[in-house]
């Protein structure tokens, strides 16, 4: 594989303020069964939390029945994750678009949030980064308007059955200030400011005509992505302290069964065959730009049908590996962005469609939470016995 720094690799949240920086499971209560990724329906009993901004309403609507226990031998189904950095709606209807297509798929997906895109620029000194001045931040504040539609795109989204995890707020890649040498005190703090930011937005905005987010955030984050992937090892007691339950950080990992660090879940983003390459690509949209274009996000026009082309079939590829050898779970990382005009969107939606397919039954694409109630409901030696399966090693059932 070519090997790259780590900000080569992973590209920024929606809408950096300047060049392109890198980067991105309710914790309790059974699984609701049901169909999955259907409209939401009327709005739920709200029981208010704090200022207003969040209301208990239940257990999440649209979710999949409880996990089945797998017996010794026998084939997994094939998991797949899409999930997205940042999920700020900044008026491309991507957030929509992709709500959609989960929708009309039965499909489940991870919102890794940052909590910034919930706070007006006109109250930044509220956000103290670790090492860094206070309200500053590597990626822009949203206007209101697009604070108002990310608010009602989260929403949304919950009502639908997808999770809320958290890309954190400020993404900070570069320098002494990067996540990449906080601590894990700092991290605790960077955490409680992502957590205030979405469960105190009626206060910060002022807005009195949106509905509250109909869950509880504290209980609904359980999972995260950091900042260009960076600073994975101290954030990890942090979590484990607040009872998360993975954390999907780990840059190029292969494509084998998943195990815990710090008794969190790791759900890497993997290494997936490029076509035309020798090298593999990490499966996310900007290591495929990065590939393509070395960081232009607007590359020449005559480049994108073949571009997009590549990226839909690296995303394809990594699928058909995992699906026809050890059946690894595979996850590919995503940004709202119409990089290259759109085309690894547009890559995304392909490969969505293909892996959807519906002739092929035992594919489910799921949450990160979704996954993680499967796999802390199977038998600790099945997925002992899955983990001996190495990439592109196909699953042979025994007996």
């Amino acid at each position: 594989m070519r090997e790259f720094s780590r900000r080569q690799i992973f590209g920024v949240g929606i809408g950096a303020a300047a060049a392109l920086s890198v980067a991105g499971c309710s914790s309790s209560g059974p699984s609701v069964s049901g169909k999955v990724g259907t409209e939401p329906g009327p709005t739920p009993q709200a029981e208010p939390m704090g200022d207003g901004s969040t209301a208990h309403t239940g257990n999440q609507p649209n979710q999949r029945p409880a996990p089945e226990k797998l017996e010794p031998g026998q084939k997994p189904p094939q998991f797949v994750v899409f999930s997205w950095d940042g999920a700020g709606e900044v008026g491309n209807g991507l957030f929509s678009r992709f709500r959609k297509l989960a929708r009309d798929h039965n499909a489940s997906m991870t919102f890794f949030l940052s909590g910034l895109y919930l706070l007006p620029e006109s109250k930044k000194r509220l956000y103290r980064p670790p090492n860094n001045p206070v309200g500053a931040s590597a990626i822009r504040y949203l206007s209101d308007d697009h604070i108002k539609e990310t608010l009602k795109n989260v929403r949304a989204a919950w009502l639908e059955g997808h999770e809320m995890g958290t890309h954190f707020n400020g993404h900070f890649c570069d320098g002494p200030g990067s996540v990449a040498h906080w601590t894990p005190a700092q991290w605790d703090s960077e955490i409680a400011q992502a957590m205030d930011f979405v469960t105190k937005w009626r206060t910060n905005t002022g807005y009195t005509d949106l509905d509250p987010l109909p869950f509880d955030y504290g209980k609904e984050l359980v999972g995260s992505r950091t900042p260009c992937l960076l600073g994975q090892d101290n954030l990890l007691p942090t979590a484990r302290k607040r009872g998360w339950r993975y954390d999907a950080s780990s840059p190029g990992g292969i494509q084998v069964w998943p195990t815990k660090k710090h008794g969190i879940w790791d759900f890497p983003l993997q290494k997936i065959p490029f076509p035309g390459h020798s090298f593999e690509v990490l499966s996310m949209d900007y290591n495929i730009l990065f590939n393509q274009s070395r960081k232009s996000t607007k590359a020449p026009p005559a480049n994108y049908p073949g571009w997009r082309k590549q990226a839909t079939e690296a995303y394809i590829a990594g699928f058909q590996r995992a699906y026809e050898t050890n059946r690894a779970p595979f996850f590919i990382g995503n940004h709202f962005e119409q990089w290259n005009g759109g085309i690894y969107m547009d890559a995304v939606e392909e490969a969505f469609k293909h892996i959807a397919d519906d002739k092929r039954k035992d594919v489910r694409l799921v949450s990160f939470r979704q996954l993680c109630d499967w796999l802390d409901a199977q038998d600790p030696q099945v997925l002992s016995d899955l983990r001996r399966l190495g990439v592109g090693r196909r699953f042979t059932r025994r007996g």
